[in-house]
């Protein structure tokens, strides 16, 4: 059985933390446990017909039902006025050209993410990080990244209401993201709205630091889920210069991406290379995520040695630490090069790499499909999968063969299954089921 929080429940239901609190006191929920002092809730209860409630010296009295997210927005507004964040500095990227906004919150976001090591050493990195939370979260991050997705999510569910900004951030993040995979779709929204609250809590006190940290959550989010862009969104280049280095590659992977599902596969690549040539260090995870955009492209222009050679540096940074997610949650627009190189020689990993395509892609779907109203294929194979999406982009069946080292035969008989699944009988139908 599966447990959310007080918090998690009072989201799904409308209603205050405080009355599910009563409601699990009061026995009215079913299934509901009390967990070192905290109550845990099956994710599947049933919300109470009757909500009223009585109070200890026995008035009954409603509890307000109003929109719990905006509730956590008042509670979060009270504790800036309580505890104003330190002020920010006064100057500006342009005041120093080349050098980014090294804030204490920005320096802090995504730890591992923003911090260089050399592959092989990630859980060294970690176990360097002083701060024995912000170490955590880097933990955290080395699960995310991984494939342990519910470890991701164990960790950083108790670090939602952290008293440190960066880290409550860095927790929401990693959370939203892990619960794709596990299917808690709820609590991936939830926590990505909590996001929100908090940066719209700190927009007047924090506003240089508040302009990259919405940046580059928001557009994160979108991208990564192939969701439209929030309206009113600034440019990507209007906040590209705050992050440190760690951030702004990854941010930079997130705009390369946008290009790429634009069909701006030249300036995509464009983009990716400049990146890798202006960094000095080398931060693996972002640098991962910024290869893979590369293989995209690389394919989308049918150049697949160029493609093949950013996959083996990608996998180069990843394998030592096991850093495998990103492999996974792009398997479908990797055009079968997971199939082609890594399957082959690295069999164990790949089929590592495979589950996890799976398992995110069941949840991105959950959420990118009623977005978008469309119908990304859920019934097919990775490899049909990966056939079908060469297919839908021209590719002919002697290029799949070559490219995927099967016979033409075998491409025609994953077709075949494609089309039986789909309810297609033509290879120009496939697109409305393939990703971008």
């Amino acid at each position: 059985m599966e447990f959310c929080s007080v918090r998690e429940i009072s989201v799904l239901w409308g209603v205050s933390e405080r009355l599910v609190q009563r409601l699990c006191a009061e026995g009215r929920i079913e299934g509901a446990q009390k967990l070192s002092g905290s109550w845990i809730i099956p994710s599947d209860a049933q919300k109470p017909k009757n909500l009223r409630t009585t109070r200890s010296d026995g008035q009954n009295f409603k509890e307000d039902e109003a929109n719990t997210l905006k509730q956590h927005a008042s509670n979060r507004n009270l504790y800036a006025q309580k505890n104003p964040p330190a002020e920010t500095p006064s100057t500006s990227s342009k005041d120093f050209p080349g050098e980014p906004l090294q804030s204490t919150i920005l320096a802090n976001l995504m730890p591992l993410m923003n911090t260089s090591f050399t592959p092989g050493n990630c859980q060294n990195t970690i176990n360097q990080f002083e701060d024995p939370d912000l170490r955590t979260i880097a933990l955290a991050e080395y699960c995310y990244f991984s494939g342990k997705a519910e470890e991701a999510a164990q960790i950083t569910g108790g670090f939602l209401s952290h008293e440190n900004l960066a880290i409550r951030l860095s927790a929401c993040l990693i959370y939203a993201y892990a619960n794709l995979p596990l299917g808690k779709i709820n609590q991936a929204r939830f926590a990505l709205a909590e996001m929100q609250l908090e940066l719209n809590a700190h927009k007047d006190s924090l506003p240089q630091e508040n302009k990259a940290i919405e940046g580059f959550v928001a557009y994160a989010a979108s991208v990564l889920l192939h969701l439209p862009l929030p309206k009113g969104l600034p440019p990507v280049e209007a906040f590209l210069p705050l992050p440190p280095s760690g951030l702004r590659t990854f941010a930079l992977y997130v705009h390369a991406h946008q290009l790429y599902l634009e069909g701006d596969y030249s300036r995509s690549l464009g983009l990716v290379e400049a990146a890798l040539m202006m960094d000095n260090a080398t931060y693996p995870i972002p640098e991962i995520y910024l290869r893979l955009v590369a293989v995209m492209d690389y394919m989308s222009l049918k150049r697949t040695e160029d493609a093949r050679a950013h996959l083996l540096a990608a996998w180069d940074l990843a394998r030592p630490d096991s850093l495998i997610e990103a492999f996974g949650e792009h398997h479908g627009l990797l055009g079968g090069m997971l199939e082609s190189v890594i399957k082959k020689d690295w069999p164990e990993d790949f089929k590592k790499i495979i589950d996890i395509t799976y398992r995110f892609s069941a949840g991105w779907r959950r959420v990118h499909n009623p977005v978008t109203q469309e119908t990304i294929a859920d019934n097919l194979t990775t490899t049909e999968f990966a056939v079908s999406m060469l297919a839908a982009r021209k590719w002919t069946n002697k290029e799949i063969s070559i490219h995927l080292d099967v016979s033409e035969n075998t491409v025609k008989s994953y077709l075949a299954s494609a089309f039986r699944k789909l309810g297609i009988s033509r290879r120009q139908d496939l697109e409305q089921y393939m990703l971008k």
